[in-house]
């Protein structure tokens, strides 16, 4: 049957394939530790509780009917406040669109700015944004990082490809890594685009930045810098998209937010409406009376925090010590988000003669599965995503005692 050129080259997610071997492994009773998904287990890390009673009040309410394409008015309001007492970003609820999540925003800020054959830059490793490219039929100006730079693009290799490009995707607490951008490195990367926008005429697409930092509320010890803050002038040419989806535990509840230039979001309305990419009502409803509840947010944020970072930090230790150990491991220290990057180099050992088999190893020898870098487009790189958003810190030993059981095998 013959289809879309663009369907017939879409590829399937990496980490989706992955995920379906490990449930495979699990069907045939083997126990596997899950450190792949960036998503939590329920039992572990609950929603808020206020957050969840306002969401069945708001369905106890018969608020079930369809919400404004931009999003309702109530929840707008509420993080146009939100967003001016934490960043101390002017942001007016006009210029503030809801989605089912940040998918479909990033999404539609590729369909609002991009035509065909448009170049959009972005590093690797990042989520995504080769198939939003790909959607998009955006040519792709990819920077390869390194762990020196946080796994963060510089403003050097940035201005090697901004001639010609339309959009720049970065993401900060940066996912797969949970590093963050130093002050210094977005500032100079802010200065390219500004200074590339000035050259530019009137008649001239300008350079957008898609800057999503939906982790940006879960850092350890840093402050997340935006691009705003920093140089105000980017407030023309910046797409913040966030969400309750991380921060708050709540990836299948669907409540994400863009924010940025007026003319931008009423475009991407547009978009979101034919597409209804619409987050739920009642979620909608349940998320501006939550945020309201200012005392309930913080507690919530100081006590999920601590447990991450407890469980970040001790795998962070735990790698350490293969380190010293010898083994040719290595890990950055826990920056933000729910993930730890560490560097797992077998690759050339035994019979492992990709980082393929180095991750179907783990599986199979450790019981451990990770997510490699080359899902992320970081292609022949010996560095993994660890998630900790299912783990029990019971767990955290036995992990790392099989890994090294795994390690020891290869000597």
């Amino acid at each position: 049957m013959r289809l879309s050129e663009m369907v017939e080259t879409l590829k399937s997610s990496e980490i989706i394939q992955i995920s379906n071997q490990i449930k495979e492994k699990i069907k045939e009773g083997k126990k596997i530790y899950n450190l792949t998904i960036g998503d939590f287990d329920p039992k572990i890390f609950s929603l808020p509780e206020d957050f969840e009673e306002e969401i069945i009040k708001a369905y106890r309410e018969k608020k079930t009917n369809y919400p404004p394409p931009e999003g309702v008015q109530e929840l707008r309001e509420e993080l146009s406040k939100v967003i001016k007492e934490k960043q101390n970003l002017e942001y007016t609820p006009g210029e503030i669109i809801i989605s089912g999540g940040g998918r479909p925003l990033i999404y539609a800020a590729y369909q609002t700015i991009i035509d065909k054959n448009n170049k959009v830059i972005y590093p690797v490793p990042s989520w995504n944004n080769n198939h939003y490219c790909h959607l998009t039929g955006a040519n792709q100006a990819i920077i390869k990082t390194n762990p020196e730079n946080n796994f963060m693009p510089t403003a050097e290799e940035i201005s090697k490809h901004i001639k010609d490009t339309v959009l720049i995707a970065l993401c900060s607490p940066l996912n797969p890594t949970g590093t963050i951008f130093e002050r210094t490195q977005l500032e100079e990367i802010c200065d390219v685009i500004i200074n590339e926008n000035r050259r530019r005429s009137k008649e001239e697409k300008p350079v957008f930045l898609l800057y999503d930092q939906i982790y940006w509320q879960l850092t350890y010890g840093k402050i997340n810098p935006d691009p705003v803050s920093l140089r105000p002038e980017m407030k023309e040419y910046t797409i913040f998209v966030d969400g309750m989806t991380k921060a708050f535990a709540s990836t299948g509840v669907r409540v994400g937010w863009v924010f940025g230039p007026k003319e931008v979001m009423n475009k991407m309305k547009s978009i979101l409406s034919h597409v209804g990419a619409w987050s739920p009502k009642p979620e909608q409803v349940a998320t501006a009376r939550f945020l309201a509840k200012k005392e309930s947010v913080d507690e919530y944020l100081s006590n999920f925090k601590e447990e991450i970072y407890y469980r970040l930090e001790k795998f962070y230790e735990g790698f350490n010590e293969l380190k010293k150990k010898g083994y040719k491991i290595d890990v950055i220290q826990p920056q933000a988000s729910i993930y730890l990057t560490v560097k797992i180099d077998l690759a050339g050992q035994g019979a492992l003669k990709t980082n393929k088999d180095v991750a179907n190893y783990l599986i199979e020898e450790a019981n451990i599965a990770l997510i490699p870098f080359y899902c992320f487009g970081a292609e022949d790189s010996p560095w993994y995503r660890l998630s900790v958003g299912t783990v029990k810190k019971e767990e955290i030993k036995n992990i790392m005692g099989n890994l090294e059981n795994a390690l020891k095998k290869l000597k």
